[in-house]
């Protein structure tokens, strides 16, 4: 793993993480100081956000060279629409939002943005969409390693942490780490450095998104 592709990448964004370990809607999960009405936004936006990360995941499975890799991340794609919608369907109950409203609510600039940039890059290559689409996965994943050690007061948030934290969630990165590293030593120089691009800016958006959703992010105009 320290001389692989996906270390590098991980590697590349060690600041960007820090920065989302040390923002007030991550640390605000755990400790229960993240504003309900921070969450709720979160929660609308992050279902919106879901239904175009599908997309993008279908999107590279279409691209891939490799059957079982687009059965993997066609699987995927499946997976987020029925696991990770259930989930935002139960949030939403909980927190005594209509599913109709959330459903015709409008997407917060950095939601828009942010998946117009995953689509675009599955439209462009493999390796591109792999990049774009990783640090959803492995981000999330290592967000709720870390808040599980520390739990949290509010079964709301705590639901939140034990899903992304959770070994089947877990093995999915996985698949898709262990592609990313198959991409590193195949590809040429320039893809690698693309792929990097991508990883590297999709990470910026997960920090991006948090800040809206504890902003609760609206138009300017």
């Amino acid at each position: 793993m320290a001389d692989s592709f996906s270390a590098k990448l991980w590697g590349g964004i060690a600041g960007i993480y820090a920065a989302i370990l040390d923002h007030p809607f991550v640390t605000g999960l755990s400790d229960g100081s993240l504003p309900r009405e921070s969450f709720e936004f979160y929660v609308i936006q992050d279902a919106l956000y879901l239904r175009k990360y599908a997309r993008a995941l279908a999107a590279v499975a279409s691209r891939a060279a490799v059957p079982a890799e687009t059965e993997m991340f066609a699987r995927h794609a499946a997976g987020v629409v029925a696991v990770e919608m259930s989930l935002h369907e139960s949030l939403l109950a909980d927190l005594d939002i209509d599913p109709g409203v959330a459903a015709a609510a409008d997407e917060a600039p950095t939601t828009s943005a942010y998946t117009s940039y995953l689509l675009a890059a599955a439209g462009e290559s493999y390796g591109d969409g792999v990049g774009a689409v990783l640090p959803c996965y492995w981000i999330y994943w290592e967000v709720g390693k870390h808040l599980l050690q520390r739990g949290s007061p509010d079964p709301a948030y705590q639901r939140w942490i034990d899903t992304y934290a959770a070994e089947e969630f877990g093995a999915e990165v996985r698949e898709v780490i262990a592609v990313t590293d198959r991409l590193g030593q195949q590809v040429a120089v320039a893809e690698r450095e693309r792929i990097q691009r991508r990883f590297r800016a999709t990470s910026r958006y997960e920090w991006m998104f948090w800040e809206m959703g504890y902003r609760r992010e609206t138009w300017p105009v």
